[in-house]
């Protein structure tokens, strides 16, 4: 029997807190069991030359919303296949009762066994869930969620709050499918995740990730955008500026710091966002609180689409370039936690030409990699491994996956992207393997590319090709509670 499965020779490897160091990487049972200066290829069934080649650990995209417009199990299969392509080798998905998703209400303790049994051998990589509570019976399922099901995390819309979804011609109840949904329910929920959090915190950070854009003042905004006659994805960043983020960030900040909780401030896009989670963390020393921004959010601004349909349509809306630029410095200035893409694949049809029916969202995860390479270390000189941290290290610690994921460490799961850095592609959304017809990247030239990406020991991403059938495992979390080779 040989020593290893797999071992990976001559690549430039990104271990945790340092640039890339030559050596390799003996891989057994789908686990990393060795990192040595050198590995004898005789003693492995299968070898990879990674010479001239960055070896990261796969990425954790944290932020995703598979069957939020298609089936689940269709969703998985297809949008984890695109995952593979920018480097991800685990996704962690949110859902909600409500509309859009399984288009239903009731207890988790139903609705859960579901969704899993739709993803599995349906995901091309490692999933899990992050669960949005959205009635007062839910709440009461939080600790069952943590101790049985393994979630981790759950999330809180703000501009879901009142009787009118803002947005849309819907109504938030009709959205929500819950009673109230306002601030005393954000308090409940925190109030429960925080018991959650003193009972199993010790084994992985239970938190709140909270959507941060304001219901009331985006009313008021949608009505002075459209009194204007901005069209098009100027006037939804006129509906949605970035006072509604500011001041959603402050409410739910002073919330957390009430109950104890510990908090996500999700995708972030402007300046004055950052400055308002930055002026929190200084207001609430004793709070955990984590940043997360999104790659379009760093990548795309509304002008940058202009005459170019409403594709770029998602919550919150691009922005500006130097809203971008300030997002940048935050990163290089290192007061961002990760990176996400907050993939949510929606098809053109869904899209329309009109602007308040169009649906939000669109896809990212097949960028993870190559987007942060070419726009980080080519662009801006920001080091290989930061950016290992942004897309994996960081958010597998901040979601309980680590030290299983986010690693390249003696018995973490063998996930593994190896990058060309110097290889450019078009993008297209041919290659990114998504469903979703069009991408709102659609020509950006991105330089660094992974050309094979492994999954627990074994190749699932060559040179462009998908391989093999869907192997994704549900991670259930916090892994050292719930994984057997962990809680020691």
């Amino acid at each position: 029997m040989s020593k290893f499965d797999l071992v990976i020779l001559g690549g430039n490897v990104v271990l945790q807190g340092a640039e890339p160091t030559k050596c390799d990487i003996g891989v057994k049972n789908g686990k990393i069991a060795a990192i040595a200066d050198q590995l004898d290829p005789k003693d492995a069934e299968d070898v990879i030359d990674a010479k001239g080649l960055v070896v990261f650990p796969g990425s954790v995209d944290c932020h995703a919303h598979l069957g939020i417009y298609r089936p689940i199990e269709e969703d998985a299969r297809s949008e984890t296949a695109s995952s593979l392509v920018g480097g991800v080798t685990t996704l962690l998905s949110y859902f909600r009762t409500g509309a859009h998703y399984l288009n239903k209400t009731g207890p988790y303790k139903e609705i859960i066994p579901e969704v899993l049994e739709y993803t599995s051998g349906n995901s091309y990589v490692d999933y899990g869930y992050h669960i949005a509570p959205m009635t007062r019976d839910q709440i009461d399922e939080i600790d069952w969620m943590v101790k049985e099901v393994g979630i981790s995390t759950f999330k809180y819309f703000m501009f879901y709050k009142g009787l009118n979804l803002s947005a849309s011609s819907a109504d938030g109840k009709s959205l929500t499918m819950s009673d109230a949904y306002d601030l005393g329910h954000l308090y409940a929920i925190m109030e429960e995740v925080r018991r959650a959090d003193l009972n199993y915190g010790d084994k992985g950070r239970i938190c709140v990730s909270v959507h941060c854009e304001d219901d009331e003042l985006i009313r008021e905004f949608i009505r002075k955008a459209k009194e204007k006659g901005f069209e098009g994805l100027r006037a939804y960043y006129e509906a949605r500026p970035p006072l509604t983020e500011r001041v959603s960030i402050h409410k739910a900040s002073a919330l957390a710091s009430s109950t104890k909780t510990r908090l996500n401030l999700l995708h972030l896009t402007s300046a004055d966002a950052l400055k308002a989670a930055l002026e929190v963390q200084k207001l609430y020393p004793e709070l955990d609180v984590k940043i997360e921004v999104t790659l379009h959010h760093l990548g795309l601004t509304y002008s940058m689409l202009d005459g170019k349909g409403l594709g770029g349509k998602v919550n919150p809306p691009l922005r500006t370039k130097e809203d971008v630029e300030a997002l940048w410095n935050g990163i290089l200035k290192g007061k961002v936690d990760w990176v996400g893409s907050d993939h949510a694949c929606t098809m053109s049809e869904l899209k329309g030409d009109e602007l308040w029916s169009a649906a939000c969202g669109f896809g990212g995860t097949g960028l993870m990699y190559p987007f942060m390479i070419s726009e980080g270390y080519h662009k801006r000189g920001l080091s290989l491994s930061r950016i290992a941290e942004l897309v994996s290290t960081n958010p597998s610690r901040a979601h309980a996956c680590y030290p299983r994921k986010g690693c390249i460490a003696i018995g973490a799961d063998a996930d593994l992207t190896l990058v060309n850095l110097d290889l450019e592609k078009e993008v297209t959304a041919e290659i990114l393997h998504s469903a979703q017809d069009y991408t709102p990247f659609e020509g950006i030239v991105l330089k660094g590319w992974p050309v094979r990406t492994i999954l627990r020991g074994k190749t699932v991403y060559l040179n462009g090709e998908i391989i093999g059938k869907p192997q994704g495992e549900f991670i259930k979390r916090p892994v050292l509670m719930h994984s057997k080779e962990y809680d020691k």
